[in-house]
């Protein structure tokens, strides 16, 4: 099994397990809309919310359309992953990051028919808090889970590679090909040169 193959599997698999292991802790340990356990007073907080809808507590009540694109969002990650180069780490564990986001939410939809959001972010400054309420109704970030992390973390990987370490991987070769032409062209300049004074 090639390293891109390896590292594509243990990314994702460490991902499902994280995500679903905490969410069975949170159904176990903490009440359903009313117990909260404080991580960071005034920022972060353990709750427990049930979510019919997507990524982030958005779109209830749509399961069927969410299966659709799950299965649709597995075929293209595995087909990106086959597609890598065999060395190419980065990315490996990047598509695997998302897949593992991808698969955790799945796997609550089919058992449960929805999803266990536990993470809680929000301020409780003053200003901030009566701003936030005033601009958007409320002070809290729209409560996650490890599933919705990787899946936002992952994209954001892979839109940096995109947009920056994918050209600096590819100016090398360039260089190189560059390089190579002039040096052909050269060679092919003294052999007219030779021919000539001959």
């Amino acid at each position: 099994m090639s390293a891109r193959n390896i590292t594509f599997t243990i990314v994702c698999i460490i991902g499902v397990l994280a995500d679903q292991l905490t969410k069975a802790w949170v159904v176990a340990n903490v009440e359903l809309h009313y117990g909260e356990i404080p991580i960071i007073d005034g920022f972060l907080s353990i709750v427990h919310e049930q979510n019919d809808g997507a990524a982030f507590s958005s779109f209830e009540g749509m399961q069927g359309m969410f299966m659709v694109f799950t299965i649709i969002a597995v075929a293209v990650l595995l087909d990106l992953a086959r597609r890598l180069p065999s060395d190419a780490l980065y990315m490996s564990a990047t598509l695997g990051m998302i897949m593992s986001g991808a698969l955790g939410n799945a796997i609550d939809r089919v058992r449960f028919q929805k999803v266990t959001d536990f993470i809680r972010v929000y301020t409780d400054n003053p200003s901030m808090k009566d701003w936030l309420i005033d601009q958007i109704g409320t002070n809290t970030y729209p409560i996650f889970n490890i599933a919705d992390s990787a899946i936002l973390v992952g994209v954001i990987l892979f839109l940096i590679h995109s947009m920056f370490l994918e050209e600096a991987e590819t100016e090398p070769e360039d260089e190189s090909s560059e390089d190579g032409e002039e040096g052909e062209t050269g060679a092919d300049d003294v052999a007219a040169q030779e021919a000539a004074a001959e």
